[in-house]
């Protein structure tokens, strides 16, 4: 893979096909290798460009916590190497909020924006998202991260059929470093972009799994405010929806690029 020295971290990256550039930004604990089931559809179409986000994959570990802002300005160092000016940007789960940070900062780079199953606030405002924070530390700490990644498995992946995306899930994340991913965790808890989102202007799909973490009123919410958005609801999917539902998902992805047509129904 190609590698950007940036501020110090090494951050790698890999190119896949031709036409417009596509960033996909992966979600935690994951890497540009869970966008498998993207390569060979939408790189019939784009020029994706596959980063491994800072303390993930191949990319550099330094120490934490990673900043959500420290993401986007990654992906602008990345965006100038390749002397990208503009660019398609699909952030899933972390990515996301990684993808929603770079659109409020650099709305210019940008053409449109793709969002899954993630928000633009992870304020721990809710005894809810701050049991799942410490649940999550407190696995990793006392159990270690391959332990974290078997239940992680079982919760994206539960249905029969799904085994080899489970051990795929528990092979990938059980593989992450501890201290990376705990740095990752703590730089997302109290992130928030909420108060900047009505300045979205450009076309935006927000993507929601049917079964996400976060409950789909969430995301019809803050949808909402952005004056040139819309949502869809990716049926009997989960939080991993480009893998439990690539077919639907990609589908959903190149019709939004390609085409100026509105997809406001939801996906049976």
């Amino acid at each position: 893979m190609p590698v950007l020295t940036c501020s110090g971290v090494e951050l790698n990256y890999e190119v896949k096909g031709q036409g417009e550039p596509l960033v996909l930004l992966h979600g935690l604990g994951s890497s540009w290798r869970d966008w498998q089931y993207q390569w060979e559809t939408l790189g019939e179409h784009f020029q994706l460009i596959l980063p491994d986000m800072r303390g993930f994959g191949k990319s550099s570990k330094p120490p934490g916590p990673y900043k959500v802002d420290q993401y986007a300005q990654d992906l602008m160092a990345l965006l100038d190497h390749l002397n990208i000016q503009q660019t398609h940007l699909l952030g899933y789960s972390m990515g996301g909020a990684a993808a929603f940070q770079f659109a409020v900062d650099n709305p210019d780079r940008l053409n449109r924006l793709i969002i899954v199953n993630s928000t633009p606030d992870f304020s721990l405002d809710h005894w809810r998202k701050r049991l799942e924070l410490k649940v999550r530390q407190t696995v990793i700490r006392m159990l270690g991260v391959p332990t974290l990644a078997q239940l992680i498995a079982k919760r994206l992946f539960p249905d029969p059929g799904q085994e080899e995306l489970r051990a795929m899930t528990i092979e990938r994340y059980g593989a992450n470093e501890k201290h990376a991913y705990l740095s990752a965790l703590d730089g997302l808890a109290g992130w928030s972009i909420i108060d900047r989102i009505d300045q979205l202007v450009l076309p935006t799909l927000v993507l929601a799994a049917e079964h996400d973490y976060t409950p789909f009123a969430e995301k019809e919410a803050y949808v909402a405010r952005m004056p040139n958005a819309q949502l869809v609801q990716i049926k009997d999917s989960r939080h991993g929806t480009p893998m439990d539902q690539p077919q639907v998902f990609n589908d959903l992805v190149l019709s939004f690029l390609r085409s100026e047509d509105s997809q406001e129904e939801a996906v049976s």
